[in-house]
């Protein structure tokens, strides 16, 4: 007992302590609830919060296009998302399963043949010479050759085929992802305006601000990001198909994937246009390269350029957050990573302008004045 208190008011005041941590206890305890049933979630509603709002602009047209019937628009938008990401997606995976397929077959009937190595493959550097043994061995004999080499490539060929399916998984993700996106369309103005009410009572009195921020840097990434990955894997499918290259297709769509994770398309085109002097006389081959130079170029040339129009964070602190999100969250992270570190730069330079914005701190006469030199 505290003294100057009576028995009467320490046991009210413990009442009041006791019943503050057990309301406390139940909010922990439905919060980790909460996030036990939202966890399983969390992938599809990151993915479907960046495409709403990277797509509302679009809505908004096609909404005052159609006289303002908002879930006819939602539901045009999210049918025409829908094709357009899941017809090359199923092409390829029907090309894919169709070329798996005829391997097993000629496989199992033993008339699986490789062709010949390039002419000039034994005279590269370095390894030129062991791949040609290698290649010459599989187009000879090639279950000397699965025999040889197959303790090599089995651990290789299990983690392709664990990326495989991981990547899978991410597409169907994606693809309730857009569903789920479509129904955030229409009431999309209430949400945000829900959301910027929250971040105002946790960021005040910049909440809203934040909130505007978050979905310009989504929008920017996605124009930026996507919209550039896009267009270099569409311009590297044509070229590839008009050029003959084998499995344009599936490296079209390895140039997509790879542009999107910002790894970039060289992994793919740089090997292709190998081949294509190995497999071709000059001037085609020349051709190719000079068309092939600009589709390697998009990724520094138009990203830049779309990422930092109207957007008041630096491009470092935005590339930083791609870079990051990415390597530490997976794609999502490709977006929620310039939107955190976005938000935390300007939460920095708000913080750092307090001083400013209060003014001079006068002197109350107890510290000596400044020695005038």
């Amino acid at each position: 007992m505290e003294p100057g208190r009576s028995p009467r008011e320490d046991a009210e005041a413990e009442r009041r302590l006791t019943d503050r941590v057990i309301r406390l206890g139940f909010l922990g305890l439905f919060a980790y609830w909460t996030m036990t049933l939202v966890l399983p979630l969390l992938g599809i509603a990151i993915w479907a919060v960046v495409l709403a709002v990277a797509l509302y602009p679009l809505y908004d047209r096609l909404c005052a296009l159609l006289g303002g019937r908002r879930r006819l628009a939602a539901f045009l938008l999210t049918v025409a998302m829908f094709l357009v990401v899941s017809g090359p997606i199923g092409l390829l995976a029907a090309n894919l399963v169709e070329t798996l397929t005829g391997l097993a077959r000629a496989l199992e009937a033993g008339t699986l043949t490789l062709p010949q190595p390039p002419a000039r493959l034994d005279q590269w550097p370095v390894f030129g010479e062991p791949a040609s043994r290698a290649w010459t061995l599989a187009a000879t004999n090639l279950e000397a050759a699965l025999i040889k080499y197959g303790q090599h490539l089995l651990p290789a060929g299990v983690t392709v085929l664990r990326r495989a399916a991981l990547l899978g998984g991410e597409l169907v993700l994606f693809l309730v992802a857009m569903v789920v996106s479509g129904f955030l369309l229409s009431p999309g103005p209430k949400l945000v305006s829900g959301v910027g009410r929250l971040a105002t009572r946790l960021l005040a009195p910049r909440g809203a601000h934040f909130v505007e921020l978050a979905g310009a840097t989504i929008r920017h990434i996605s124009q930026g990001v996507i919209g550039v990955a896009f267009l270099q894997a569409l311009l590297t499918g044509i070229l590839l198909l008009v050029a003959g290259v084998p499995l344009a297709g599936l490296a079209a769509f390895a140039v997509l994937l790879l542009c999107i994770v910002q790894i970039g398309p060289m992994i793919v085109l740089v090997p292709v246009a190998v081949w294509v002097w190995f497999s071709m006389s000059f001037w085609p081959a020349l051709v190719f390269t000079l068309l092939l130079v600009p589709i390697l170029l998009f990724d520094n040339l138009l990203k830049p350029v779309l990422l930092s129009r109207g957007l008041t964070t630096p491009m470092p602190v935005i590339l930083a957050g791609m870079f990051g999100g990415t390597i530490s969250y997976g794609l999502a992270g490709l977006f929620l990573g310039p939107v955190v570190l976005a938000v935390f730069y300007e939460l920095l330079l708000a913080w750092a302008k307090l001083d400013e914005a209060a003014g001079p701190i006068e002197s109350d006469g107890t510290s000596p004045p400044p020695a005038v030199r």
